[in-house]
């Protein structure tokens, strides 16, 4: 159930998290995520497929650094589910709880 506002956004009364993640955990997201996003195009600013409404972000944790995994949904921008510009594109990163960016992992077979 949600609740009006001033500004006419409907607050929710329950809110249910997609996830629980730790401030560190969102910082590496977030630092892998300004990357991938600025890697894309110049000419393609602005285009679904550039954005970060067509990617995923998956956040890991092992022996005190995280790792991030970028998919691409091109499903989420009209194209049909499995779509993909580039063959099984995803980018692994190695993130600091800081949230550095140690090391990047390309998978673009």
């Amino acid at each position: 159930m949600a609740a009006a506002s001033d500004a006419g956004i409907q607050w929710p009364t329950d809110l249910r998290p997609l996830a629980t993640l730790e401030g560190p955990a969102v910082m590496a997201a977030h630092a892998v995520l300004q990357r991938v996003l600025s890697s894309f195009p110049k000419q393609d600013a602005g285009a679904c497929e550039s954005s970060a409404r067509s990617l995923d972000v998956v956040v890991g944790l092992e022996g005190g650094v995280y790792f991030v995994r970028v998919d691409r949904r091109l499903d989420r921008c009209g194209w049909p589910v499995g779509s993909q510009l580039e063959f099984d594109w995803f980018e692994l990163y190695a993130v600091s709880p800081e949230g550095k960016v140690l090391g990047r992992r390309a998978f673009m077979p």
